[in-house]
């Protein structure tokens, strides 16, 4: 064997290993992650998470997720919006990354590139500037969804800023939201992330000793209505997506409030 054979097969011994060793590094860093993800955060209330679906719910520190490999991004985005994280703060808004806490693997960004559909928040950055790094934490992929850009920056736009209007009012809400994940969805990307056909929010409100409730289900376009339009009963999007919103409420109030499409004591002005 000459001498030129034996460094070939040395160099390629050293790409070898530094491909292993960094695979390891990458899969090492990816379990502490996932490991560090369920423990639920300083910022979440346990207490009010929905059921999964999916049986992979992930704990960041501003919100908590339940993902869906099949329609790659989240079925439920839950966080709780308290009015001490409603400031001005100004952040320079980061790039898009792959939320490595996913074990099923996250759809990249790269899915939305020329789709003619946005990267839309389910958890608004605008809900997370208490901190640079909560309101970095919304930029992860685990946490958008395509949506219009009329839908995207019109009507619900709108109702993110009247959730932040209630969580100011009220002292604080805690915030469910997702796309409607079930038919026969169109699909953008490689990895083919869903595009909802309907989007919803629901809230609830304990803050004041009167638990109350208000859900709101959306078609995916821009709408001149006025919100209250799009109240439903929270049942309405439990039938929908399967999801049971809040478990641990005692059962006859969960019933009560869930039944009901009223929006009384929320104020719509």
């Amino acid at each position: 064997m000459n001498k030129r054979t034996v460094y070939s097969i040395i160099a390629i011994l050293i790409v070898l290993g530094i491909y292993t060793f960094e695979h390891f590094l990458v899969e090492e860093e990816k379990t502490d992650i996932v490991t560090e993800g369920k423990t639920v955060k300083k910022n979440t209330n346990e207490f009010y998470l929905p059921t999964s679906t999916t049986g992979q719910i992930i704990h960041h520190e501003g919100y908590s997720l339940s993902y869906s490999e099949p329609h790659e991004q989240a079925e439920w985005v839950a966080y709780e919006l308290k009015k001490s994280h409603l400031t001005n703060s100004n952040y320079k808004r980061p790039y898009f990354e792959i939320d490595k806490a996913v074990k099923t693997g996250a759809a990249s960004w790269r899915n939305y590139k020329n789709s003619g559909y946005d990267r839309g928040h389910l958890c608004p950055a605008g809900d997370k500037k208490y901190s640079q790094f909560a309101h970095d934490e919304t930029f992860l992929t685990s946490n958008i969804s395509p949506q219009n850009h009329d839908f995207n920056s019109g009507i619900w736009n709108t109702l993110e800023q009247k959730v932040r209007y209630w969580a100011s009012k009220n002292d604080g809400v805690f915030v469910v939201t997702g796309g409607v994940l079930n038919g026969d969805l169109k699909t953008i990307g490689k990895e083919h992330v869903a595009v909802p056909n309907q989007f919803y929010k629901v809230l609830i409100d304990n803050n004041t000793g009167n638990t109350k409730m208000i859900a709101f289900l959306m078609p995916h376009k821009n709408s001149n209505m006025p919100l209250y339009e799009f109240v439903v009963s929270v049942d309405e999007v439990e039938a929908l997506t399967g999801i049971d919103f809040f478990p641990e409420l005692e059962d006859s109030l969960e019933h009560k409030l869930e039944a009901s499409s009223s929006y009384k004591g929320w104020s719509f002005n």
